[in-house]
């Protein structure tokens, strides 16, 4: 299918549904992902302390993903994704009836193992919704639809925490409950084929709840972590400085204002870079765009850790944009790069080992730097080692790929 047979790709009901889902489910996690630390340190947690309600989620949603494919392999994408996304958002509103570290902890725990499904099913659906060919584009929709949440919910929940309103976060959390419905419609869902016979090492890979999937899609394998290994190195260091961003940018921030308008600024070009180099990965490949994306990120991080030190406002705000650009377009691309290398038997594979980098990197980004502000080390300066990591990742970014199925993928 072309790209002028197929028409726009957000008009095809799959791809609606798995947007539906993704928009209310990433809604959840985003609302509390920068308004539970605060909602924490409000309740007497220290500073030190507050990252762990984000660290504890997200190392029990990273334990989570590497089960995935076996459950989906077991019992199929639709009763799977629908007890996930009960488990996010039905225990929400607990959130809001204590301060109480445990009750904190106990209900992010739970919530992380809901967010493991929707993060490994979501990123491996938009191989289900859209040919090959357009994989590109379809994950930039997906990265669209998760990025509005990130742009509006995560500093909505911080102005609610801010001004005495966290039940409101509590309960908006809860939205993944009524995405169930598209849940269901998304795991009936088979594989559309691409239109080019020859791309065959390339074409769409088989769902691993259709009659047609192959069996090592159920299952974790090894060389297809191994394809994956270097793409997801990159996501790590990425997010690791991205989830340092957004659970102490509000607590470090000269002025409440600036954490508000720095986490929109994050949002906004983060996702409108997820969504758009797509397509462009599509055309161009993703060597070339990746390592100068990883270079955006490095900068933007760094002068975000200069406003905070200089207590610059402006500098913040900059610094949140650029880095925002960068971060979303090393989401889009790392996620291409890993399906591609790990091919149709392995997809569900990388998109578990894409989506444990991605959470157990944001884990350690809001954890470790509040260990290095224990240990003190300002965090401004943990965002620079941050920075540094990132710059260590390069090398990782153009080496030649574990596999090439298609040369413009890689």
């Amino acid at each position: 299918m072309s790209r002028a047979e197929g028409g726009p790709l957000w008009r095809e009901r799959p791809v609606q549904c798995l947007m539906v889902v993704a928009l209310l489910g990433f809604t959840s996690f985003c609302l509390t992902l920068a308004a539970l630390p605060l909602w924490a340190v409000q309740g007497g947690v220290s500073v030190g302390a507050a990252g762990t309600v984000t660290t504890v989620m997200l190392m029990t949603t990273v334990a989570t993903q590497l089960a995935v494919p076996a459950l989906v392999a077991r019992w199929g994408i639709a009763p799977t994704l629908a007890v996930g996304l009960v488990a996010l958002g039905a225990p929400a509103p607990l959130l809001a009836l204590s301060h109480d570290p445990a009750v904190l902890l106990s209900v992010s725990a739970v919530r992380g193992a809901g967010f493991a499904v929707l993060t490994v099913l979501g990123s491996l659906l938009t191989t289900v919704v859209a040919p090959a060919d357009r994989h590109g584009e379809s994950v930039g929709l997906y990265g669209l639809a998760t990025a509005v949440p990130n742009l509006l919910g995560a500093p909505l929940g911080v102005a609610l925490t801010q001004h005495g309103a966290f039940w409101w976060v509590a309960v908006l959390s809860a939205a993944p409950v009524l995405a169930v419905p598209f849940a269901v419609a998304l795991g009936r869902r088979r594989p559309p084929r691409a239109a080019a016979p020859a791309a065959s090492t390339a074409s769409a890979p088989a769902s691993p709840a259709s009659p047609t999937a192959p069996r090592s899609a159920g299952r974790l394998g090894g060389p297809a972590l191994r394809a994956v290994a270097a793409p997801s190195l990159v996501l790590f260091a990425a997010t690791l400085a991205a989830g340092g961003l957004v659970t102490f940018l509000p607590i470090e921030a000269p002025a409440g204002s600036v954490a508000t308008a720095g986490l929109l600024l994050f949002g906004l070009s983060s996702g409108l870079l997820r969504w758009r180099v797509g397509a462009l990965a599509d055309r161009m490949g993703v060597r070339l765009l990746l390592p100068w994306s990883v270079v955006a990120a490095v900068v933007g991080i760094l002068v975000v850790a200069g406003g905070l030190e200089l207590d610059s406002g402006p500098a913040v705000l900059a610094g949140a944009l650029v880095f925002g650009g960068g971060y979303g377009a090393v989401l889009n691309l790392t996620l291409v790069m890993a399906f591609a290398r790990a091919g149709p038997a392995g997809s569900t594979t990388a998109s578990s080992g894409w989506n444990a980098a991605f959470d157990s990197g944001t884990a350690v980004g809001a954890g470790g730097l509040g260990a290095v502000a224990a240990a003190g080390l300002s965090i401004p300066g943990g965002l620079a080692l941050a920075a540094l990591l990132m710059v260590a990742t390069l090398p990782a970014v153009c080496r030649p790929g574990h596999r090439r199925p298609r040369s413009r993928d890689l």
